[in-house]
């Protein structure tokens, strides 16, 4: 049942997965950051961010009736963002490691090898950053990002991609944690913090 549940999260949670270096892949697609299959997030530096964050956070995920629980570890600094996702177990499941304009995944043996590691750190991006980076970063694929005290909407064309409901209607969403959804890719999350230092 977990490795079920693994490569659900991997598939589902993460969009859209594409091999990582196997024949016939695309490197800079693999690490792109795509909020949908039409629209690339324009990755910024990782000290955009404006200070540091370590957080642990409760991720809830839902897709066409299935739901995975896992634990994330996210630390942000200036020189690069590190995100760890664990099990109920302890088991650690993968680690995402953004430097620059690089990323690096890896992933334990229960989840399959093919993933998108830059979908993920697209939605984390949008959520996130300061609003003057994630509309820079969303400037060359044409899409609009409206913000309120309560949340984010990124739409493409007229058409909702991702919307962010922070809780408790907090423009704190590291303190009061948010759930959101990505309607190009299919899925929602809850998001619950556990501990976070900013």
């Amino acid at each position: 049942m977990k490795v079920w549940m693994s490569a659900f999260f991997c598939l589902a949670v993460l969009g859209g997965c594409t091999s990582l270096g196997g024949q016939g892949s695309d490197p800079a697609r693999d690490t792109a950051a795509y909020l949908a299959p039409d629209l690339r997030l324009d990755l910024p530096d990782p000290a955009s961010m404006g200070h540091n964050v370590e957080a642990v956070q409760m991720v809830t995920a839902h897709r066409d009736g299935r739901t995975i629980v896992f634990e994330a570890h996210l630390s942000i600094t200036a020189e690069r963002v590190l995100l760890v996702g664990v099990d109920a177990t302890g088991q650690r499941l993968m680690t995402v490691t953004w430097r620059g304009s690089r990323i690096n995944v890896e992933t334990a043996p229960v989840l399959p090898k093919e993933v998108r590691p830059g979908a993920m750190l697209a939605d984390i991006v949008t959520i996130y950053w300061p609003e003057q980076v994630v509309r820079q970063a969303l400037r060359s694929s044409g899409a609009d990002l409206s913000v309120t005290a309560e949340g984010r909407t990124v739409t493409l064309r007229g058409r909702p991609i991702l919307r962010a409901d922070y809780h408790g209607g907090s423009a704190h969403p590291w303190q009061a944690g948010l759930s959101y959804r990505n309607l190009a890719w299919g899925y929602d999350i809850d998001v619950v913090p556990l501990q976070v230092s900013e």
